[in-house]
């Protein structure tokens, strides 16, 4: 296989990802001569493209809309077959596998962030993101777990695998988490845009230990300004896009870096946009 290798991220839009700046940096610490960019693929697209790919091409990292379309194009790891929800695409002797690193990069963030497990977990939105956060907060050690969405059919799925990871899971409209309506919760995750979540903030954070929003761009959030004036630690999305890109870059090189040259790489790349 030749050594200059091709990566990149897949989205609909991408134009805005982070991830060429956080695995150029892996790259250069890893002293690997391997080029990463950001390719936008339009809905439905990624099979034909992957199709495309000749040999040179070595891992993708996959985002919104096409995490559900990636499972079907390589070999999935368990993660992957549970969740029905990929983010990595590598090529192998074997053949191309997907994996999930979305999950181990939640619970490596959290963990890294000094979190204490949480007992209870509620996540607002039910789509690919709140799937994988659903089953990190099983590996967190989490026991209830709470859906906010807007609509209960559309979160039947995300129910499905929290009762099939052993949580005692519940569904409350969005509409109706109004104040103190989370409160005692120990880790509210947002999985949605900010701006859907504008008018509620406040009611949503009151009594809720931490925050987690996978939003980095805008950052505050009003979910993250909501939290920090009432006193509750909060994480942002460019932990968890520095914590899946860990495995990501495991996974395509062989090697290991460590979160933190990530985490810098990612916000000097949000830094350099201001």
């Amino acid at each position: 296989m030749p050594t200059t290798q091709q990566c990149a991220v897949i989205g609909h839009p991408v134009a805005h990802s982070l991830s060429p700046a956080i695995h150029r940096a892996a790259y250069r610490s890893l002293g690997l001569d391997w080029s990463y960019r950001a390719v936008d693929v339009e809905p439905g697209g990624l099979p034909a493209f992957v199709a495309g790919l000749d040999e040179t091409w070595r891992g993708l990292s996959v985002t919104a809309p096409h995490k559900i379309d990636l499972v079907g194009l390589g070999a999935p790891d368990e993660t992957v077959r549970r969740l029905g929800v990929a983010n990595t695409w590598v090529r192998t002797a074997d053949g191309p596998v997907v994996a999930n690193t979305d999950v181990t990069g939640f619970v490596l963030a959290c963990r890294t962030r000094g979190l204490p497990a949480p007992g209870s977990v509620a996540v607002v939105g039910a789509g690919a993101t709140a799937r994988s956060v659903i089953a990190a907060a099983a590996q967190l050690g989490a026991h209830d777990l709470t859906i906010v969405s807007r609509s209960l059919e559309r979160s039947s799925q995300a129910l499905m695998l929290a009762a099939e990871l052993g949580l005692e899971a519940q569904w409350m409209p969005l509409g109706e988490a109004g104040p103190g309506a989370l409160s005692g919760v120990d880790l509210l995750v947002s999985t949605v845009p900010a701006a859907g979540l504008a008018e509620v903030a406040e009611g949503l954070v009151a009594g809720v230990a931490t925050v987690f929003d996978v939003v980095y761009d805008p950052w505050p959030t009003p979910l993250a300004t909501a939290a920090a004036h009432a006193g509750a630690p909060v994480l942002d999305g460019l932990d968890l896009l520095a914590g899946q890109a860990v495995d990501q870059v495991r996974l395509m090189t062989g090697h290991e870096v460590p979160l933190d040259l990530l985490r810098s790489a990612a916000q000097d790349g949000l830094n350099a946009r201001l």
